[in-house]
């Protein structure tokens, strides 16, 4: 399967190394090729390839979104909506307001009754946005390793097919998958993130990730 990442951060560059080391084809769209140049040359396994937002978005039979917020649908209209047009769309991004945490708490430009990811997909209607990836930290998002066993990822989207695609991606990334339905449910997703960064503030404890539990 060819992967398209649209961006060039910390989570973007996590997500394309897993990608890459999972025997995925990708290219990673920036609109600074050249910072990528270095991460690129020490992939392991295919070469990744670098370009714009709109040659991975073409690229990819599945997309990746990890931009900054404010930044996604800028970013989506550069990849161009004849790009986004019947593909999956692994939303990784959170409304992060640009400001100082207030004990430990983050704040977000939304609010409890709208998500940004429902914000985007009613901008690309045509794209199959998939909440997921948005509720830990890089360094644990490909093959993480507890006690406690899998890890749990909180996903939500309003394509069926496209939340199947996504749940092998996260299998093979070593997470069990809770799906929490439609697009609606981001509204709740997203917060996670907000819960997950906590202990990092407070305590520098950034090793952490969500586990739901069944009887």
């Amino acid at each position: 399967m060819k992967i398209g990442v649209l961006g060039s951060g910390g989570v973007a560059k996590a997500l394309a190394g897993g990608f890459l080391k999972h025997d995925y084809e990708v290219v990673v769209g920036t609109r600074s090729p050249a910072k990528l140049a270095e991460w690129a040359g020490k992939q392991p396994g295919a070469p990744v390839g670098i370009g714009s937002f709109a040659e991975a978005a073409g690229f990819g039979e599945v997309l990746v979104l990890a931009v900054k917020g404010k930044a996604a649908a800028d970013v989506l209209r550069m990849a161009g909506p004849e790009n986004l047009r019947g593909k999956a769309v692994l939303d990784a991004c959170n409304p992060i307001e640009e400001a100082a945490p207030v004990n430990g708490v983050l704040k977000f430009f939304t609010d409890i009754n709208q998500s940004l990811m429902e914000e985007l997909q009613r901008e690309f209607p045509d794209a199959k946005f998939v909440k997921a990836f948005n509720s830990v930290g890089a360094a644990l998002m490909v093959d993480p390793r507890f006690k406690g066993g899998k890890p749990t990822m909180f996903i939500c989207g309003n394509d069926d097919g496209a939340k199947k695609a996504t749940t092998r991606i996260l299998d093979e990334f070593g997470w069990e998958t809770a799906d929490m339905g439609k697009a609606e449910a981001a509204r709740a997703i997203e917060p996670l993130c907000l819960l997950w960064c906590i202990p990092g503030f407070l305590r520098n404890e950034w090793t952490h990730a969500f586990k739901l539990l069944h009887e």
